[in-house]
């Protein structure tokens, strides 16, 4: 069975949580058996060239990202073609929602998404997938006896909160702890050029390290040194790093939004992985990181709750299932 497959330009290389879920979809459904034809759309004329070449009623699994940039060119072909639309994060548009209703299916990347598509766009629920992402189970990490290897994995702009995180970690110096930020910092250079001076004004810049984005195996080099992740983040549909820092049995405190409490979930005997703040609260974020860098035993209980949630993790596998359910439905 042939899918065509319509994404971003450049969603081979960067390295966009929406860019890997996309890239192992592709990959899984390959290996499963299916013929994917690849259509990167860097812009509408683009993506008007691809439909006008796809005979009618072909299977069309359509990034977000392209169906709020493209919508009336993808409205204009629903009739024709078999579209679905895979969300990874709502935009909140009327188009979208005209979009969405017209699609033979909707594979979202979270439970959350399903739920906030369902009450703000009133779809047909039977139309609607989940297809999380997967984690790639790592070696469990060990942790430093004083657990000070805090680290931050986003890329470096205002919504994922880093400005937050070091206002907390300046309230913090009479702890010992050492933070490394991961993630693209040329997005908004001037949000960076801002943190950097806070860390200098605050005296934590030489316990702040901007890593900048890494390759792969840096990624997972990064996990294991790590103690805890912390996601400040104002908004996450899911929170892929929260769940591939679990594969490494490495606990979270993250915000309370969106999908970030799906994706942290818990062990087996009910136990949360890790603790969930406010957004935007650097006071509330800097209390939770004083009671791990001080209390050993918190320390431990959470990293037996990691290792619990390692074990109960969806692979990429699952994922895969799922969304070749929502094409399988939609023919």
């Amino acid at each position: 069975m042939t899918v065509h497959l319509v994404v971003p330009s450049g969603f081979a290389e960067r390295p966009s949580g929406g860019n890997v879920y996309d890239r192992r979809v592709q990959a899984g459904l390959l290996g499963a058996g299916w013929e994917i034809a690849t259509h990167e759309v860097p812009d509408a004329p683009s993506l008007a060239a691809v439909l006008r070449a796809l005979p009618d009623g072909v299977l069309v699994l359509v990034d977000g990202l392209v169906g709020s940039r493209d919508a009336e060119l993808l409205l204009a072909e629903a009739g024709r073609l078999s579209l679905l639309l895979l969300v990874h994060m709502p935009f909140e548009t009327p188009r979208e929602a005209e979009l969405l209703r017209a699609a033979a299916a909707v594979v979202t990347t979270s439970d959350w998404t399903r739920r906030w598509l369902l009450a703000q766009y009133h779809l047909d629920r039977h139309r609607l997938h989940v297809a999380v992402p997967g984690a790639d189970i790592g070696d469990p990490v060990s942790g430093t006896a004083g657990g000070g290897e805090l680290l931050c994995l986003a890329t470096v702009i205002r919504p994922k909160g880093q400005d937050v995180l070091l206002a907390a970690l300046a309230e913090l110096r009479d702890l010992e702890w050492r933070c490394t930020l991961v993630g693209a910092l040329d997005l908004d250079p001037d949000f960076v050029t801002e943190l950097r001076t806070t860390a200098a004004d605050t005296g934590i810049a030489e316990r702040v390290r901007f890593a900048g984005a890494l390759r792969h195996r840096d990624v997972r080099a990064a996990y294991a040194a790590a103690d805890a992740l912390v996601l400040p983040s104002q908004h996450e549909t899911y929170g892929m790093v929260v769940t591939e820092a679990l594969a490494h049995g490495v606990p979270v405190i993250a915000s309370s939004v969106g999908g970030i409490p799906e994706a942290l979930g818990h062990g087996d005997d009910g136990s949360r992985p890790g603790w969930l703040v406010p957004p935007d609260d650097p006071a509330a974020l800097g209390q939770a990181l004083r009671r791990w860098l001080e209390d050993p035993r918190r320390r431990q209980r959470l990293r037996r709750s990691a290792a619990l949630r390692r074990l109960t993790l969806p692979t990429w596998s699952h994922t895969t299932a799922r969304v070749a359910s929502a094409l399988e439905a939609a023919r």
